[in-house]
This record gives structure tokens, sequence and C-alpha cells, in this order.
């Protein structure tokens, strides 16, 4: 059961014309796009990056090439690529153009490189990743499970996946606080800022449909990963998974 109904139409696209209708809202969205997600998140997405990087364990392999799938403009991959101490390659893959150009211009003297691919079908070869990021994407995805075993596929052997979220708090009154929010406000202020009328609804209904960290856990290891666990992070509006390739 999603965590939250309304009885507004949904915008949400049928299922076999969800990637076509994905990337055609984020290519419309690109240039606002890093405006409004340090806005309507009060700047916390910065911290939740930094967690999603720490959880990562890139020490293990500083040298490594490491994926960021649904890069967007960028941003966790330079989180990652800016570490002290870090020597390695950060690939940030997107299959929105539009999106990783605006973020070229962060990435000019570090060693990440963007790519455009389908998060269903990447153009990279089995094992060829000591680690992955994915932030604010597999929600998106046109079949989550398949999208999920597609990381697997290019991870090597004991390699970490971590999947950074948003998902829904639990507890009242915040609950009802963050609903208010999510539903009526950040809507209000996307459509105005980025000039699109629906992205921004788009947001909150592709949350609350999403699946729950429970049931993401579960699907991770279905997909392929070992030692696989969760937690929700700013009173529960986001939460990272991680995970171990098999």
């Amino acid at each position: 059961m999603p965590p939250h109904t309304s009885a507004r139409p949904s915008v949400l696209p049928p299922q076999g014309e969800k990637a076509a209708q994905v990337r055609r809202m984020f290519s419309s969205i690109a240039p606002r796009y890093d405006l409004l997600n340090h806005l309507l998140s009060m700047n916390v997405d910065k911290l939740w990056r930094r967690r999603a990087v720490d959880r990562l364990g890139w020490e293990r392999a500083p040298e490594g090439t490491y994926l960021d799938n649904c890069a967007g403009t960028l941003d966790l991959a330079v989180e990652l690529a800016r570490r002290p101490g870090f020597r390695g390659r950060v690939v940030g893959s997107d299959f929105t153009y539009e999106m990783l150009d605006r973020g070229r211009g962060k990435v000019s003297a570090l060693p990440v490189a963007p790519s455009c691919a389908d998060a269903l079908a990447l153009p990279y070869p089995d094992a060829a990743f000591d680690g992955a990021t994915v932030g604010f994407g597999v929600r998106n995805l046109a079949d989550l499970d398949a999208g999920l075993r597609e990381h697997a596929r290019v991870l090597k052997p004991g390699a970490k996946l971590v999947v950074l979220e948003f998902t829904t708090p639990g507890w009242q009154p915040f609950r009802g606080l963050y609903f208010l929010y999510f539903t009526r406000v950040l809507p209000l202020i996307g459509r105005m800022v980025s000039s699109h009328t629906s992205a921004y609804t788009y947001l909150p209904e592709s949350v609350m449909h999403f699946p729950e960290p429970p049931e993401l856990a579960a699907r991770l290891e279905r997909a392929g990963f070992d030692g696989v666990g969760w937690k929700t992070l700013s009173g529960g509006i986001a939460a990272l998974h991680w995970g171990t390739r098999r």
C-alpha cells in the first residue's frame, strides 16, 4: 500500500511510457534542477549526498573506477571525486543529456566522466566497477528490479552499491506536517521556479508510490546483493540503502 493517497488525478505516467516521459521531464527542468534541489530541501540534500559517499567504502579501492548512476547534474559524483585520498575515476551516467550537460562545469577539473546511458541497459562490461551510487534515481526507473539487477551486473563481486532515495516519515505530527509541505507547498514552488506544470507534482506522487525501505531492501537482496541495510535520514524524509555485490 502506498503511504499516502490523494483524490487528485495522478500525474504518474503509465508503466510503458514512463522512461520517455521521465526523460522529457528532466530535460525540461534541467536549467533549474540544482536551484530547486537546494531550495526545496533547504540544502539538506548536500548532507544526504555526503552520507551516501561515507557509506560507499571507497577507501577499500581508492584508485578504483566507480559508477554514479542516474547522475543528473553530477553532484554525487563530485562529492566522491573531491574526497581527500580519492585517486580513482567516477563515471557519471544518466539517460538525460541535458542534465549531464548542466553538470559539466562542476567536473572540468575532476576525475569524473559524464556518460549518457540508460540505467536499464548500461553500456559497461560485467564487473567493471569497484562501487556504485544512485542518488534519487531508482524511483524513476521504468523497471526497478531490472535496474537493480543491472547495477549488480556491472559491479565487481564484493563491491558496494549505495542508494539514496526519498521516503516518507512515519511518526506524527511530523508526518502530517511533511505531507502538507510535500503535496501542497513543494509543487507550487516547483511550478513557479521551473515553469514545468507537473514535474514537482510527479515528485511527491512517485515517492508515495515507491516501495518503503524494508521492501526496497528485500528487492536489493533478490537482485544479487548481500549485507543489505538501510537507514532513514532527517526524520524519515530520505533513506540510505546499501548492499554488497555477491
